[in-house]
C-alpha cells in the first residue's frame, strides 16, 4: 500500500531533498511551506514520480496550520509519515546582546510550529494505531555552544518533545525518532546571518553535509521493518567533531 508523508519546510534544504528522495520511492507527498512559487515548482518536478499535494502556510500560525491540514482532500487525509522539518536560526549573539525578535522566531518555528503540526496530525495516527514521526533536530540539541543560547535551547526542546512523544505514543504503536545533523550546506547560514557576507564562509574549507545526505538517512529511518525504530540519530560530516571543532583547510 502506498504511504503518504507530510513534510514541513519543504521548499528548500533538507525538506526539499527529502521530498525528492521519498518521491523516488513512490511515497505520496504533502509538501508544506511559506513560499507558494517554490511549492508549485517542486510539485511540478515530482508529479511524474508520485502524487503531490501542496499546503501553503506558516507553521507559526496556529489557526492556519490546523486549517491547512484539516483541508486535505480525501485521498491525502491519511498521513502515515510526518517529517517535522520546518526550522530556522537567527543571529549568533551572546545572551546579553540577543535580539528578542530573533528569539521569538526560533521558538515560534522550531518549537511551537512543530507542536502545532504534530497536534493536527497525531490524532489520526492514534486512531489508526499506526504512524511514523521524525523530528529534524540538530547537533545543537545535544550540546550548547558559545552564542548559540536560544537556538540551542529550541533544538534541545525538539529532542525533549521527541522523547516525550515516543513515550506517550508508544501504546499506539507509533514510531517516533529524531535526526540531528551538524553542519549542512543549505540556506541555513544565509537566514541566520541575514545577508552578512560572512555567511558565505560558513562552509568553506571543508565538505559539509549536503541536504541529500540527511534525506538519505531520513528515508533509511522510515523504511526500516515495522519492529525497528531509529529513535535518535546524530550525524556530522567527516570534518566536524562537534559543534565547535571543524577541520578546515588552511
Amino acid at each position: 500500500m502506498t504511504k503518504t508523508a507530510l513534510i514541513t519546510g519543504a521548499t528548500s534544504g533538507i525538506g526539499k531533498a527529502t521530498a525528492f528522495e521519498f518521491a523516488k520511492h513512490g511515497i505520496k507527498l504533502i509538501l508544506c511551506g511559506r513560499r507558494l512559487e517554490r511549492l508549485n515548482t517542486i510539485q511540478n518536478a515530482l508529479k511524474d514520480l508520485t502524487e503531490v499535494h501542496i499546503l501553503n502556510f506558516d507553521v507559526r500560525d496556529k489557526e492556519a496550520t490546523l486549517n491547512a491540514i484539516n483541508s486535505l482532500p480525501e485521498n491525502f487525509k491519511t498521513i502515515d509519515i510526518l517529517i517535522n522539518n520546518a526550522g530556522n536560526a537567527h543571529g549568533l549573539d551572546p545572551i546579553n546582546e540577543g535580539n528578542i525578535d530573533d528569539w521569538d522566531a526560533m521558538m515560534d518555528i522550531n518549537v511551537k510550529g512543530l507542536l502545532y503540526v504534530s497536534k493536527a496530525v497525531i490524532p489520526q495516527m492514534t486512531e489508526r494505531q499506526s504512524g511514523h514521526i521524525i523530528n529534524i533536530g540538530s547537533s545543537a540539541g545535544k550540546e550548547v555552544y558559545s552564542k548559540g543560547n536560544v537556538y540551542c535551547a529550541s533544538k534541545h526542546a525538539v529532542l525533549a518533545i521527541t522523547e516525550g512523544m515516543r513515550i506517550d505514543l508508544n501504546p499506539y504503536g507509533i514510531k517516533v525518532g529524531a535526526v540531528n545533523p551538524g553542519l549542512v550546506e543549505t540556506e541555513f547560514s544565509e537566514v541566520r546571518f541575514k545577508g552578512n557576507p560572512n555567511a558565505n564562509n560558513t562552509y568553506k574549507g571543508f565538505k559539509a553535509l549536503q541536504a541529500k545526505d540527511v534525506a538519505d538517512v531520513i528515508y533509511f529511518a522510515i523504511s526500516r521493518p515495522p519492529h525497528v525504530n531509529l529513535a535518535d540519530i546524530l550525524m556530522f560530516c567527516t570534518a566536524q567533531a562537534n559543534s565547535t571543532i571543524v577541520n578546515k583547510e588552511a
